[in-house]
């Protein structure tokens, strides 16, 4: 089996991710790192019902800190951003980045995210944040010739059916289905 570090934001993003993944030959393995999300309790509300559902399916789940300062000062500047600018960029970078690293800590040799499952987030835009991740970390593990450094999966989870797989999901679990990706600049 292939292991494979899925950056994880909610269940309903990550259901049909998981369930394809467990189909075709993959050990994945969740790890939740979104201080993006506000207020707490919404990033409880998500990261509760994850857990529940990787217990259900046997699949290892990673909790990263909540660090929501920190992630504040990585947007600062670009809270006025639209949907889909620099500040979701920036917020790809600093998650995927985080993937990366766990990624190289844990000895995985593939990352992805279930952001790129989302019709609401720019594919371009989370490919281009998991590219820079994999060289960042890429050039850390470069000074020592034992570690493989892991590199970043740019699968669309929005092709092949994995979207109305989600959705169907979505109703047979019962998840709750958020309103927005999670910070408090993108609530409608």
């Amino acid at each position: 089996m292939n292991k494979v570090l899925l950056h994880a934001c909610c269940a309903p993003c990550s259901s049909a991710i998981l369930e394809w993944l467990l189909n075709n030959g993959y050990t994945p393995i969740l790890y939740f790192c979104n201080p993006n999300i506000y207020p707490l309790e919404e990033y409880e509300h998500r990261k509760s019902e994850l857990i529940s559902y990787a217990n259900k399916l046997e699949v290892k789940f990673i909790d990263d800190d909540y660090n929501h300062s920190d992630w504040l000062s990585c947007v600062k500047g670009l809270e006025t951003q639209p949907e889909r600018g620099a500040r979701c960029l920036k917020c790809f970078e600093y998650r995927l980045l985080k993937t990366a690293y766990k990624a190289l800590e844990l000895n995985i040799p593939l990352f992805t995210t279930t952001l790129a499952s989302s019709r609401w987030k720019n594919l371009t835009q989370i490919n281009e944040a998991g590219k820079w991740a994999e060289n960042v970390v890429s050039e850390k593990a470069s000074s020592n010739i034992s570690i493989e450094s892991p590199k970043f999966w740019d699968k669309n989870w929005r092709k092949d059916g994995l979207q109305n797989r989600r959705n169907e999901l979505l109703k047979q679990e019962g998840f709750y289905n958020q309103q927005y990706c999670g910070c408090e600049f993108s609530v409608r």
